[in-house]
């Protein structure tokens, strides 16, 4: 079963009309690697590269979740990962971790990335996750000696159930 079948309504019905959310295709290449370009520097990828990476993420479902929301025109227009960490803490806990949240230029100012987190936050809840963790940068900087780094960046993490916490 897709994981965005267990989306519930609220999340799917806050999209814009016609709008529509659902896995990354191994078809969204172009797409997706134009789209991620609003965060940082993508690359020449291959199609073989391109396979290789999505095949290895398919055959990893439990780790990896990467979704794209698709406007009334059948375009990717954003998309967004969901990594979950095992750990040994927490009695061999899971944690997820949101990043790559990215929003065609074209398409911001619609909440876009909002619902991305919100589903991806839901299906890390769906997947045992204890917490969920979202890295927020403000800007990117660019420097000769250094090359490129984020400034000011934030880490949310956030308990799915503060409740569990305690119990673990």
């Amino acid at each position: 079963m897709s994981k965005t079948a267990s989306l519930p309504s609220e999340i799917t019905a806050a999209l814009p009309l016609g709008y529509t959310i659902r896995e990354l295709q191994k078809k969204d290449k172009v797409e997706v690697l134009e789209v991620l370009t609003v965060l940082t520097t993508v690359g020449d990828i291959t199609n073989a590269a391109w396979d290789e990476r999505f095949e290895y993420i398919s055959k990893h479902d439990d780790t990896y979740t990467i979704l794209c929301i698709i406007d009334d025109e059948g375009k990717v227009c954003a998309t967004g990962s969901l990594i979950i960490e095992r750990k040994f803490i927490r009695n061999c806990g899971l944690v997820g971790h949101i990043e790559d949240i990215a929003v065609a230029k074209d398409q911001q100012g619609k909440k876009l990335g909002l619902r991305m987190i919100n589903a991806l936050d839901h299906i890390a809840e769906k997947a045992g996750c204890y917490k969920v963790c979202t890295k927020k940068s403000t800007r990117s900087i660019r420097t000769p000696a250094v090359g490129e780094y984020w400034a000011n960046v934030l880490f949310s993490c956030s308990p799915v159930d503060p409740g569990l916490l305690r119990k673990q």
